[in-house]
């Protein structure tokens, strides 16, 4: 049935899904062993990385010198015994004591990694903002802007499990991203616990999440994610009209995402003490939303008053 039926893309061309499935392949495929040059390029990465190793592996086998051997409540040395009186084997078994069939989560997770994502789009006006990015990328989405196409892409699923449908909104895959060293990463890790900890003062959302990034695009300040199964679940409580619940209960949390290449997001990091830090930040989350949802009346009422203070502050 998928074969006869057309979808329309970002290009406003009708095409089916096995074409569309054909081109992210292949897409895939190209960036894999794209990411495979660069490994095998990069000489002196590798070497860095094989003196950190052999550093790491003097230091574990000082530790293993001075440390007495760990042993598990049962008493047992487990070095030495595989098996011990509890009679679990700790190296081969599948299950362990929390019942968990922990290589069967594994094979999940591989079928998951496996599966073709399909991006969509639900609104163009409003998602613009990530239809360009995809733009840019190369990366190509069908635009499914009605209700009955929720439940449709749900039965797709269901009837071919090598396919993923996923809203362009849900997630920022590395091709939106610049390649980043080992020192670059530590460096995003470190600004994302600090901004972390700064928003959810702020805004005062404890359970909000934080990511700073390097995006290619560095005009993109802040950009709004929630993944798939989260949206989804959001949308069957607005259908069986269960809104009034918990806004921050599991599946409700998004993530928002900043670009560590814009220069106000660069402003905020280095000056979290300025006067005029609350205020960006608080813009900087309701444009990543507006971009992600309509934001509620008093919310936005709190947006145009305070875009009303930003033009006032320019204009001294």
């Amino acid at each position: 049935m998928k074969d006869y039926i057309i979808f329309k893309n970002l290009e406003g061309k009708y095409i089916t899904l096995p074409e569309y499935v054909e081109k992210r392949k292949a897409a895939e495929e190209g960036e894999s062993k794209k990411a495979a040059n660069g490994e095998t390029t990069d000489k002196e990465t590798k070497e860095a990385e094989k003196a950190e190793v052999s550093e790491e592996k003097k230091e574990t086998q000082d530790t293993d010198a001075s440390e007495p051997d760990k042993k598990c409540e049962c008493g047992d040395d487990h070095k030495e015994d595989k098996k011990c009186e509890c009679g679990n084997d700790h190296k081969e078994d599948e299950k362990c004591e929390c019942d968990h069939d922990h290589e069967q989560d594994s094979s999940t997770e591989d079928e998951e990694a496996k599966k073709t994502i399909v991006y969509y789009v639900t609104d163009e006006k409003q998602q613009s903002q990530y239809i360009n990015m995809f733009k840019e990328a190369g990366i190509d989405a069908f635009i499914l802007t009605h209700n009955i196409d929720q439940p449709f892409i749900t039965q797709m699923e269901y009837r071919d499990q090598t396919i993923k449908f996923q809203r362009i909104d849900a997630d920022i895959t590395d091709n939106f991203k610049e390649e980043t060293e080992k020192k670059d990463q530590k460096t995003l890790t470190k600004n994302s616990e600090s901004m972390a900890k700064l928003f959810q003062k702020v805004l005062g959302k404890e359970k909000l999440e934080i990511k700073v990034e390097k995006l290619k695009n560095e005009k993109i300040s802040s950009v709004m994610t929630l993944s798939e199964e989260s949206r989804r679940m959001q949308d069957m409580m607005r259908m069986y009209n269960m809104s009034g619940m918990d806004p921050n209960m599991p599946g409700n949390n998004e993530t928002l995402v900043l670009n560590a290449n814009n220069k106000l997001v660069q402003y905020i990091i280095e000056n979290e003490k300025s006067e005029h830090t609350p205020m960006i930040c608080e813009q900087l989350y309701d444009l990543a939303m507006l971009s992600h949802k309509p934001l509620e009346p008093e919310a936005m009422t709190r947006f145009i008053q305070r875009s009303n203070e930003i033009m006032m502050l320019l204009a001294k």
